[in-house]
């Protein structure tokens, strides 16, 4: 296959930009080479924004080819939260013929070195993010986010935590060397001397299952952590969210063509309304590898059934944020109203129960009772999304019918803090859009219980009532141990509260966010420094990323011989 891309240009483009990314995750610092704002687009051949919705909308009602063998019929039918039809037809694989075909490139992959791989998988990234635009729109209208919130989850982050995958497979893949000349001394005799060769070879192939709410965020780490392992990678994504990653693969297709390399090394498997592909895939003998971002009933049944494989798993978890005491009472508000409402609480890492002395708690106000607190927070929210223009802005729309469900049920659950109201959206009237509802629940009420022990996925919250900060401090460590946590946040002034929730967070493997009152979320997390889960916890078995997400990946095999 003649390469247009060669390896020369891919190292003198890239390697500058990997070396970067190698430094941010050895320093944990700020970085990142993927604007946020919109207007850094339309340079460089990159889409603008008039540019990236003019290609959107070329793409509704036309069918996606990707060129893939087998492709033995033609599926779609996805539907925007927003209540748009997009009527792309994608191509239906014969797994038969697809996956023999995806196998027959890896060999030239797995030679051409791990420097070549990552270099290949930061062109794909960069194709990715000139069209950053077109991307935004399509996770939009596949996830229901705010644009302005699919534009940066969807394009730059999601690019991000791909290129921070390459990073850690690069450094994993590096840290045997290529050669090694062994020596052992005999004494008198001559010594023994063996030439060792150490190749990095790859598992087999990855199989990405996608998820609706996030298609490219959660589906880029395995996506990419695989292909720069040396594997072929086969995208499942989500029946309601298919464009983003069909995209996705579109460009990897051409830039492993272009680089030389076989183009099958990523391919789609859409599916059939109703047909549920994933589990079929998942225990087929040719997948070696599985990234899973969804419900836990599914992920426990991957992690059981799909024994060939290497799973990695991110599941449901019940997030908790311990309020002890407040050093800036009026920046804990804002910041958890902001919290709660972002993209209507349908993120894996956003608060659902916050756990709240019933004495009431200290704050640079004077002291609040509990009552005051939750009557506070549900005015923060109630403020934050009192201009309709502004809520659109935040919530976006309701991804599915289970989600509004969920919000109608929780009314019932206990006394209403705060109501959930309806919100039209003048531009997509179609679109179900729901302000969060808090409800107030009480710890040592057994009733409540099997509420605030269970995700609410969705903008629902519980304000639950504990008897003291020691008993919410046994409650919350009760929650991640049982339950899972991708997230806990914590407020107090108290040096030994803050010490107590630390241990519990260590002890019980969640991430923790301290007294934030700024422009940074508990439910945010920036790549290269930040990391997504712990795979401590019943929430995932993974974290996004580390040495561990990728190092299974491949194994090193040596020859060696007598020098």
């Amino acid at each position: 296959m003649a390469a247009e891309l060669t390896a020369h240009e891919l190292i003198a483009a890239h390697r500058p930009t990997l070396d970067q990314a190698l430094e941010a995750i050895r320093t944990r610092a700020y970085w990142s080479p993927h604007p946020e704002h919109p207007k850094a687009y339309g340079e460089n051949g990159s889409l603008d924004m008039a540019a990236g919705k003019a290609a959107f909308d070329a793409l509704l009602g036309s069918r996606l080819d990707l060129g893939q063998p087998g492709t033995d019929d033609w599926v779609g039918g996805e539907v925007s939260p927003y209540g748009i039809e997009l009527g792309v037809e994608y191509p239906h694989a014969d797994l038969d013929v697809l996956l023999p075909a995806m196998k027959a490139g890896q060999k030239a992959w797995r030679d051409a070195g791990a420097e070549i791989r990552a270099v290949v998988c930061l062109e794909i990234l960069k194709r990715i993010s000139d069209r950053t635009h077109e991307f935004a729109h399509a996770v939009m209208h596949t996830s229901g986010q705010a644009f302005m919130m699919a534009f940066q989850a969807g394009g730059p982050h999601a690019q991000d935590r791909g290129l921070e995958a390459v990073a850690y497979a690069y450094v994993e893949q590096v840290r045997t060397p290529d050669t090694a000349e062994w020596t052992k001394p005999q004494g008198k005799r001559d010594p023994l001397a063996l030439t060792k060769r150490f190749t990095p070879v790859p598992r087999g192939i990855g199989l990405v299952i996608g998820c609706n709410t996030f298609p490219t965020w959660n589906g880029y780490p395995g996506l990419f952590a695989s292909l720069a392992t040396g594997n072929a990678v086969l995208v499942k994504p989500h029946p309601r969210a298919v464009l983003p990653l069909a995209l996705t693969v579109q460009v990897a297709r051409s830039v492993l063509a272009e680089a030389g390399f076989d183009p099958n090394l990523v391919a789609l498997a859409a599916e059939r309304p109703g047909e549920g592909i994933a589990k079929t895939l998942a225990t087929r003998p040719e997948i070696r590898i599985i990234d899973y971002t969804g419900s836990t009933e599914f992920g426990d049944w991957l992690e059981a059934n799909a024994r060939q494989a290497q799973v990695y798993t991110e599941k449901a978890g019940v997030n908790s944020v311990f309020v002890e005491s407040a050093g800036d009472y009026k920046g804990m508000l804002a910041n958890l109203a902001f919290s709660l409402s972002l993209y209507s609480g349908q993120m894996c890492t956003t608060p659902q129960n916050l756990l709240i002395p019933r004495d009431g708690i200290r704050t640079d106000e004077g002291p609040k009772t509990y009552d005051e607190v939750v009557a506070d927070i549900a005015r923060a929210v109630d403020g934050l999304l009192g201009d309709d223009a502004r809520a659109n802005a935040l919530l976006g729309a309701i991804v599915n019918p289970d989600v509004k469900a969920r919000v109608e049920a929780a009314a019932g659950l206990g006394e209403v803090a705060l109501a959930s109201r309806e919100v039209t959206n003048p531009e997509f009237p179609g679109a179900v859009v729901r302000t969060p509802v808090l409800v107030k629940l009480d710890g040592a009420k057994p009733d409540d219980e099997a509420a605030y022990m269970s995700e609410c996925f969705g903008p629902v919250s519980f304000a639950v009532a504990v008897d003291s900060a020691a008993d919410g401090l046994e409650l919350l460590r009760r929650t991640i141990r049982e339950k899972g946590a991708m997230t806990v946040g914590a407020y107090t002034t108290d040096e030994e509260v803050e010490q107590a929730v630390q241990e519990v967070c260590l002890e019980e493997a969640a991430q923790l966010s301290l007294n934030l009152v700024g422009g940074v979320y508990v439910n945010q997390t920036a790549a290269f420094s930040d990391f997504h889960g712990s795979g401590g916890n019943p929430a995932a078995n993974s974290a996004l990323c580390d040495g561990a997400f990728v190092a299974n990946r491949f194994r090193v095999v040596e020859v060696r011989r007598e020098a």
